[in-house]
Parts: C-alpha cells; structure tokens; sequence
C-alpha cells in the first residue's frame, strides 16, 4: 500500500505461530527419530504465549518491549527472511532458519497496484553496529598517527636524497612516494595526508552514532532498526527522530525499528506493537509503560522545574 506518497515496500509479515510444535518435532526427528531432542528451541514460543502471529506496517513501525519480550527478535526474522544487508551477528539457533523458512511476508503496492520490492541496499542496523563503527574508527585514527610520524620522518629522504632505482616491483612503492613527494604541487602537509590518510573526526559517542546514521540512510530503501537510541543522549534521540521523520516521509523510506525510547515512540504516523501485552496489541506511545515512567517521575519534580524557570 501507498500511505500519503509513501512506498510501503513491506505491508505484512506473518509469523508460524501454529507451526512451533511441528517445527520442533521436524528437528527432533532429524536430530535421532524418535529419540531425537532440541537444545535450544529459540525462536518457538516467544509470541504465540501472547498470541502474536502477523503485523501489518506503516511508514514506520515499532516493536515496543522490555528485555526478553521478542522485539530484537522479531526484527532479526525480518531481516533475514527479506535477506537485508547486515554486519553484525546476531542470537540464532538450530531452529532459528526453519523457523525463518516458516515465516511469510506480503509486498506493498504501488499506485497502478504493482508489488514493491525489498530496494538494494536496505539493511538492519544495531547498536553493535555503532559500537564496531566508533571502535573501529578510534583504532585506524591511532594507526594513522603512528603513519603520520614514520612518514614525516621520510619525507625529507625522499625528496632529497638519492633517487630511488627501480631494480625490481619491490621498489615501485618507494619510487611511488618519492615521486609523489618531490611533485611541485605537493606540499609537506600534503604528501603526508595523503599517504598516512586523514583522522576522522570523533566528538562524542552520540555525535558520531548520529553521524554514523547520516551517512548510512538513503533514499528509497527499507531499514531495521534496533534500538537505535542506544548511545545517543535525549538531545541525541531527537535529532535522530527528526532524521527518521524526514527520511519516511519525504525520502521513500520505511522503517521497523525495536526500541523503548519515548523519544522514538513519539515520532509522527507511527504504528507501535506492544509486545509486553497480552495478546500482542496496537497502542499509542502515552499509554506505554516507559513513557508512563518518565511522566511519573517528571510529574512528581515538576515543581522544581517550574521553580527554576
């Protein structure tokens, strides 16, 4: 379906609730007939004691629950029963792909009432995905300044010492940079960049989670999110609802997102799965427990907000 200009790439997904049982006595039987056993049965049973079986999306959809309820879950089943793009690992189990092979999935329609498909490029993102980003970025920034000093040291031997011969390919490096380093164009501060390679700039963990974001969202594509909000401040958050807002709704995107922030749960046209209750139900964000928490407990210190106007 279209919801005001916007591609629903994916307009179900439906879980085998009813297929739990079978499912366990399928690999029982491969795992030794009749003596068969499972260790882990994980995914089974996670949402059929809630009652859960299909959801239905929006321009964006959120999984809302605590820990154990199912959401990173449930996200995980998505994305691999869609194949999406991902980088990090993620909790499985020897049920976990037949499980995914039992799950099924309708496309969106455009306006002439064509299917959608799942758009290149659309990916699951997880905080471990920030984490490996922001470690990665602190490890290569370490490694370029120890580049920078060996390098700057060079220099002067190449530009002005004794030209290098090319007696073999193992000196072609060598010539390269000496080349490079006597160019009239090149400057000392130049040359170095560009063999050592430039820092990324870090500011704080929110700063770059967000960053990390912004260069990962494109147009037109389908994205998981788990728990986005992790690492990022309230002032953070915000910023990111405004990013998720404006790439739903003027840039082609959909987005399904596992999370427990207010901030995110407050977000425009949004359709939020509680999947705390029991059965499984739609809520809005004000009648969610987190949100009721942080209402609780600011309305009980309002009085020293109002004080310190």
């Amino acid at each position: 379906m279209n919801y005001g200009g916007m591609k629903m790439y994916l307009d179900k997904f439906i879980l085998p609730i009813d297929e739990e049982s079978s499912l366990i006595k399928q690999r029982m039987a491969y795992n030794g007939g009749r003596f068969g056993y499972v260790d882990e049965t994980y995914p089974c049973g996670i949402f059929s004691k809630n009652r859960f079986s299909e959801l239905s999306f929006s321009k964006i959809t959120i999984l809302y629950g605590g820990n154990g309820s199912g959401k990173s879950t449930l996200l995980n089943l998505i994305a691999n029963k869609l194949e999406l793009n991902r980088i990090a690992p993620f909790n499985s189990s020897e049920l976990f792909s037949s499980y995914v092979e039992h799950c099924k999935f309708e496309l969106g329609l455009d306006d002439e009432g064509f299917k959608h498909r799942i758009p290149n490029g659309s990916r699951i993102i997880t905080s471990d995905d920030i984490f490996d980003y922001m470690l990665t970025v602190r490890t290569n920034n370490d490694e370029i300044v120890d580049s920078t000093e060996d390098i700057r040291s060079e220099w002067g031997n190449l530009k002005f010492g004794n030209t290098v011969k090319m007696n073999s390919m193992d000196d072609y490096e060598a010539l390269r940079l000496q080349v490079l380093s006597r160019k009239k164009s090149i400057s000392r501060r130049e040359f170095i960049r560009r063999v050592a390679g430039t820092e990324i700039k870090l500011n704080s963990n929110g700063e770059t989670a967000l960053s990390y974001f912004n260069s990962k969202f494109k147009n037109d594509t389908l994205y998981c999110l788990d728990e986005p909000e992790n690492s990022l401040s309230p002032k953070m958050q915000l910023e990111l609802v405004k990013m998720i807002e404006e790439m739903a709704h003027y840039c082609g995107c959909q987005f399904i997102i596992a999370t427990h922030s207010p901030f995110l749960l407050a977000m425009e046209f949004t359709k939020i799965y509680d999947l705390e209750a029991n059965p499984v139900d739609i809520k809005q964000w004000w009648e969610l427990e987190n949100p009721k928490v942080y209402f609780d407990f600011f309305n009980k210190h309002k009085g020293l907000f109002l004080h310190n106007k």
